[in-house]
């Protein structure tokens, strides 16, 4: 009996393996974090995903194909996630303090591109700038650098 469930627990950690051992690229990571903010509000509007591919395409200079498969992969990825961590440690260790700002300003204007801030959308931008390491002084200058620009 034994030897049956560990063999059965067995099987799904040999499947699991290559999955878990993914490389998660700084595109991907950004492209998670701002997908999660689209997801937050259970509306997919056409202009967040709009907006998605314009800070994709202007942060990493990609083309529309390349913008296209990482949202395909960031929204599988956004799906299966139980947390933010994995995401916002790759940003953490590649960039300042300044580009987090700015990664979080963007937050800002996605979670605003559709024309109104749900609750639930401001909540996960606060937990995703918490584990970026910003202060609230911080948070909110990204907030009111979006709002500005909208």
């Amino acid at each position: 009996m034994l030897t049956k469930i560990s063999m059965f627990f067995q099987f799904f950690n040999d499947d699991a393996a290559p999955e878990n051992e993914q490389v998660i690229s700084l595109e991907i990571a950004c492209a998670v974090l701002l997908c999660e903010v689209m997801r937050a509000d259970g509306h997919f509007a056409p202009q967040e995903q709009a907006h998605i591919s314009e800070i994709l395409t202007a942060q990493f200079q990609l083309t529309p194909a390349e913008v296209d498969e990482i949202i395909a992969q960031a929204i599988k990825l956004s799906e299966h996630a139980t947390d933010f961590y994995q995401f916002t440690s790759k940003i953490n260790q590649h960039y300042t303090l300044e580009q987090r700002i700015n990664m979080v300003c963007l937050l800002w204007r996605l979670a605003y591109a559709d024309g109104e801030l749900a609750a639930i959308e401001e909540h996960i931008i606060r937990k995703i700038a918490d584990l970026l390491y910003l202060n609230h002084q911080e948070y909110i200058q990204a907030k009111l650098a979006a709002l500005e620009s909208n």
